[in-house]
């Protein structure tokens, strides 16, 4: 059963940082394309970021230069560096994982598995 648990979401300021996680059971993180997407109030969920078996990474072009994303394999952990945040980046963020079977394809794989999502605020 694969299970993936975000944590990290805050309310901050606009110009601040947070650190997103995503712990990851059931697979392996090293293996397997990872991201996370996010979902602004009202609106369709998104892909922010994802990250591909040997480490290879894409973002949307609205993160590029702000926001990292990287993987422990050892402790199967995905993470979500977000630097100079905007009010616009307020959203709720999840963490997927690759599923041949998934129905949401963004960077070239289809992402199948959700965590339950974690809320970033960013205030003006």
């Amino acid at each position: 059963q694969v299970q993936l648990v975000e944590s990290g979401g805050d309310s901050v300021q606009a110009g601040g940082s947070l650190r997103l996680s995503c712990v990851a059971s059931g697979l392996t993180t090293s293996g397997d394309c990872m991201g996370w997407f996010r979902q602004p109030p009202g609106k369709e969920r998104v892909g922010v970021s994802g990250i591909r078996t040997y480490g290879t990474t894409d973002y949307a072009d609205s993160v590029k230069g702000r926001f990292t994303i990287s993987r422990d394999n050892a402790k199967n952990t995905l993470y979500l560096e977000m630097n100079s945040l905007k009010p616009e980046d307020t959203a709720m963020y999840y963490c997927a994982a690759e599923n041949p079977s998934g129905r949401t394809y963004w960077v070239g794989r289809n992402f199948g598995y959700w965590g339950q999502g974690t809320q970033v605020t960013v205030s003006s």
